[in-house]
Protein backbone atom coordinates (compact mmCIF):
# COMPACT_ATOMS: atom_id res chain seq x y z
CA UNK A 1 0.00 0.00 0.00
CA UNK A 2 1.38 3.43 -0.66
CA UNK A 3 1.00 6.31 1.09
CA UNK A 4 -2.00 8.93 0.82
CA UNK A 5 -0.91 11.37 -1.44
CA UNK A 6 -1.60 15.20 -1.48
CA UNK A 7 -3.94 16.28 -3.19
CA UNK A 8 -1.59 18.32 -6.16
CA UNK A 9 -1.54 17.11 -9.64
CA UNK A 10 2.20 15.75 -9.57
CA UNK A 11 1.49 13.89 -6.03
CA UNK A 12 -2.33 12.41 -7.28
CA UNK A 13 -0.47 11.88 -10.75
CA UNK A 14 2.54 9.66 -9.05
CA UNK A 15 0.17 7.57 -6.67
CA UNK A 16 -2.26 7.03 -9.56
CA UNK A 17 0.67 5.80 -11.81
CA UNK A 18 1.30 3.19 -9.29
CA UNK A 19 -1.82 1.94 -8.26
CA UNK A 20 -3.92 2.53 -11.34
CA UNK A 21 -1.47 3.08 -14.44
CA UNK A 22 -4.11 2.36 -16.84
CA UNK A 23 -6.42 5.22 -15.53
CA UNK A 24 -3.36 7.87 -16.59
CA UNK A 25 -4.58 8.57 -19.78
CA UNK A 26 -8.07 9.78 -18.60
CA UNK A 27 -6.60 11.94 -15.55
CA UNK A 28 -4.51 13.45 -18.49
CA UNK A 29 -7.42 14.09 -20.36
CA UNK A 30 -9.76 15.47 -17.84
CA UNK A 31 -7.18 17.55 -16.19
CA UNK A 32 -7.11 19.51 -19.60
CA UNK A 33 -11.37 19.76 -19.88
CA UNK A 34 -11.27 20.84 -15.90
CA UNK A 35 -8.64 23.32 -16.03
CA UNK A 36 -10.17 25.16 -19.59
CA UNK A 37 -13.72 24.90 -17.57
CA UNK A 38 -11.71 26.76 -14.87
CA UNK A 39 -9.91 29.38 -16.87
CA UNK A 40 -13.51 30.22 -18.51
CA UNK A 41 -15.15 30.32 -15.00
CA UNK A 42 -12.51 32.12 -13.15
CA UNK A 43 -13.24 29.82 -10.50
CA UNK A 44 -11.24 27.22 -8.91
CA UNK A 45 -14.05 24.87 -8.37
CA UNK A 46 -13.28 22.54 -10.85
CA UNK A 47 -9.97 21.66 -9.90
CA UNK A 48 -10.47 21.19 -6.37
CA UNK A 49 -12.89 18.71 -7.53
CA UNK A 50 -10.89 17.11 -9.70
CA UNK A 51 -8.12 16.83 -7.06
CA UNK A 52 -11.29 15.23 -4.93
CA UNK A 53 -12.30 13.03 -7.55
CA UNK A 54 -8.86 11.38 -8.60
CA UNK A 55 -7.67 11.28 -4.35
CA UNK A 56 -11.10 9.47 -3.69
CA UNK A 57 -9.86 6.81 -6.92
CA UNK A 58 -6.52 6.69 -5.65
CA UNK A 59 -7.86 6.41 -1.83
CA UNK A 60 -9.91 3.09 -3.11
CA UNK A 61 -7.05 1.24 -5.33
CA UNK A 62 -4.62 1.88 -2.07
CA UNK A 63 -6.29 -1.08 -0.98
CA UNK A 64 -6.91 -4.04 -3.28
CA UNK A 65 -9.57 -5.77 -1.73
CA UNK A 66 -11.41 -2.89 -1.39
CA UNK A 67 -10.75 -1.74 -4.95
CA UNK A 68 -11.57 -5.00 -6.19
CA UNK A 69 -15.09 -5.08 -4.33
CA UNK A 70 -15.49 -1.56 -6.30
CA UNK A 71 -15.02 -3.36 -9.45
CA UNK A 72 -17.04 -5.81 -8.76
CA UNK A 73 -19.68 -3.71 -8.31
CA UNK A 74 -19.31 -1.70 -11.07
CA UNK A 75 -19.38 -4.38 -13.46
CA UNK A 76 -22.55 -5.58 -11.86
CA UNK A 77 -24.25 -2.32 -12.01
CA UNK A 78 -23.06 -2.45 -16.17
CA UNK A 79 -24.34 -5.95 -16.66
CA UNK A 80 -27.26 -6.36 -14.66
CA UNK A 81 -30.74 -4.92 -15.05
CA UNK A 82 -32.39 -2.19 -13.34
CA UNK A 83 -35.20 -4.33 -11.85
CA UNK A 84 -32.70 -6.87 -10.93
CA UNK A 85 -32.41 -6.40 -7.06
CA UNK A 86 -28.44 -7.57 -7.25
CA UNK A 87 -28.08 -4.12 -9.22
CA UNK A 88 -29.44 -2.50 -6.25
CA UNK A 89 -27.08 -4.31 -4.16
CA UNK A 90 -24.21 -3.30 -6.39
CA UNK A 91 -25.10 0.46 -6.50
CA UNK A 92 -24.68 0.83 -2.65
CA UNK A 93 -21.77 -1.06 -2.59
CA UNK A 94 -20.46 1.08 -4.91
CA UNK A 95 -21.80 4.29 -2.90
CA UNK A 96 -20.79 2.95 0.38
CA UNK A 97 -16.70 2.56 -0.77
CA UNK A 98 -16.65 5.85 -2.58
CA UNK A 99 -18.57 7.51 0.35
CA UNK A 100 -16.42 6.09 2.71
CA UNK A 101 -13.09 6.46 0.75
CA UNK A 102 -14.60 10.26 -0.05
CA UNK A 103 -14.85 10.91 3.86
CA UNK A 104 -10.81 9.92 4.31
CA UNK A 105 -9.32 11.73 2.17
CA UNK A 106 -11.37 15.13 2.91
CA UNK A 107 -11.06 14.40 6.84
CA UNK A 108 -7.29 13.28 6.30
Amino acid sequence: MIPRPEKTFPALRAALAQVAPSRLAEMTTERDTVFTMATQANSFGPIAMFQLKWATVIEVERFPEVARRLHAAEHAVQSLGKDDPAWRAAMDEIRQIMDAARAKVTDG
